[in-house]
């Protein structure tokens, strides 16, 4: 438990500051836009500047824009989930202060580039543990719930908005940059982490009943037990069969490995569903 939670700690630390670095050192100072709730901060922050004539901080814009966004995460979504992504959240504002804002190239194509991908990668971890950058994370997922439509669909409006806003403000080309950085950023992140919105888990173990209990405290999904026989061994097992989202699998595994390390668990793609995947 103890390892688990550091690991997840230290992961989510390292994934705000590369989301910091991409920001100061490749996509700030060549008016390019992160995604989401950041790349809203970002713009938010250069419009103060550069009509209003206010030097705000894009850290301290992401911290107040994750507020309420927190709140209805800490009730919606669920309070570990939560928590780490204020964590990150807290953090990226942290190393958004105290790195410089710099440009590591006065190219910005490398910039859009090279920012896309440590962005990316950033998220990619964070997402890996079972966390999140926060803002639109936990908005989609919210939304995402209510409606049983893909995340993705409301990462997509966010960004457009963003997008738009950028070809607005600035030059026609900044939108073009900001949209080949979103590109870079979420083919990153498919490489790190789970391409798909949903995956099944198939676990065959001794101790059905304690993982179905433990799993059921973590995660509102609907689970189906089903028996099961070793071929070698012919003792009588069961396979806990369900659907979860790719937040989750972080708390899966773990709870997998302390109920019952000795558990087969395959984790296999899901390209859709019909019906509800929810425990009623």
């Amino acid at each position: 438990m103890f390892i688990f939670e550091a690991k997840r700690i230290i992961t989510v630390i390292v994934g705000a500051f590369l989301n910091a670095a991409s920001l100061n050192f490749f996509l700030i100072k060549a008016n390019v836009y992160a995604s989401g709730f950041t790349g809203a901060a970002q713009l938010v922050s250069s419009v103060f500047k550069d009509f209003i004539g206010i030097g705000v901080s894009t850290g301290i814009l992401l911290l107040l824009f994750n507020i309420p966004v927190a709140l209805l995460g800490w009730y919606k979504v669920g309070k570990g989930f939560t928590f780490y992504s204020i964590l990150s959240v807290i953090f990226t504002s942290v190393f958004l202060a105290v790195l410089p804002v710099t440009a590591m190239s006065e190219d910005i194509i490398l910039n859009a580039v090279f920012g896309g991908v440590i962005a990316g990668t950033g998220v990619g971890m964070t997402l890996k543990v079972g966390a999140s950058t926060g803002g639109m994370d936990i908005v989609a997922m919210v939304l995402s719930r209510m409606k049983d439509r893909p995340i993705g669909t409301y990462f997509l409006t966010l960004n457009a908005i963003i997008i738009a806003m950028a070809g607005i403000l600035y030059e026609p080309e900044n939108a073009l940059y900001t949209l080949l950085t979103l590109y870079v950023t979420t083919r990153v992140i498919d490489a790190i982490h789970t391409r798909h919105e949903k995956v099944t888990a198939m676990i065959i173990t001794h101790k059905a009943d304690e993982l179905q209990q433990e799993i059921h405290k973590t995660m509102v999904r609907g689970i189906t037990i089903l028996p099961a026989k070793g071929a070698y061994t012919k003792s009588d097992k069961n396979m806990l069969y369900l659907v979860v989202t790719r937040y989750e699998l972080y708390d899966l595994e773990r709870i997998i490995n302390e109920i019952d390390p000795n558990a087969f668990t395959n984790i296999v793609q899901t390209t859709g569903i019909f019906g509800f995947f929810r425990r009623d």
